[in-house]
């Protein structure tokens, strides 16, 4: 079956991408953790949980740019797994040395990890909105050294990403929460539930 992974998770890369353009186009992506984009999420989750199980991380030399970004963007939208995405981060941690995974893969990947868990992220990839209304970075660590940080991974200075994901959410239509206490509160529980913290 390794042979054919590879088609099999651009298909279901696609669809996520399609599922989650056509909700954002109607404004239902944006009210919580949408239902549809919910089972979207999981069923890729286990297709991406046999593939690991199969040949372990689908490496670039095997599976082209196309087949490994594929499995990542399932990984990385997989958040209602805490235990695959950690599995898979260890997976591309191996991956790196021998040129078959991508860091800034990991270091995506290791943020969004770490701001599910209630941590510090370490490079300012993962975003929410702030008190005044604005999408900003979640918590960082040590953010004096972020920059350089984010260009040890190939990213840009984080004010360029700043900008970039506000004028991204103005595009789609994104706004701020009516409630931010309670959207807040409302995070909290699904992570609970989700598994990610106790």
């Amino acid at each position: 079956m390794s042979e054919g992974w590879g088609a099999l998770l651009i298909a279901a890369a696609t669809r996520d991408l399609q599922t989650r353009a056509r909700l954002a186009e109607s404004g239902a992506l944006f009210d919580g953790y949408n239902p549809e984009m919910e089972a979207v999420h999981d069923e890729n989750a286990a297709l991406l949980t046999r593939v690991f199980d199969d040949i372990g991380w689908p490496g670039r030399r095997a599976y082209g740019d196309d087949g490994a970004g594929a499995a990542f963007l399932i990984l990385q939208h997989a958040i209602g797994h805490p235990d695959l995405q950690r599995r898979g981060l260890a997976l591309i941690l191996d991956a790196i040395p021998e040129g078959q995974a991508n860091p800034l893969d990991a270091a995506c990947l290791a943020d969004r990890i770490a701001v599910f868990e209630g941590a510090g992220q370490t490079f300012g990839t993962q975003f929410d909105w702030d008190a005044n209304g604005q999408l900003s970075p979640a918590p960082v660590r040590d953010p004096e050294a972020l920059d350089e940080r984010r260009a040890s991974v190939g990213l840009p200075p984080i004010a360029e990403t700043i900008a970039h994901m506000r004028a991204s959410a103005a595009a789609e239509g994104q706004t701020a929460p009516a409630d931010l206490t309670e959207r807040r509160a409302a995070y909290e529980a699904w992570a609970r539930k989700a598994g990610w913290r106790a």
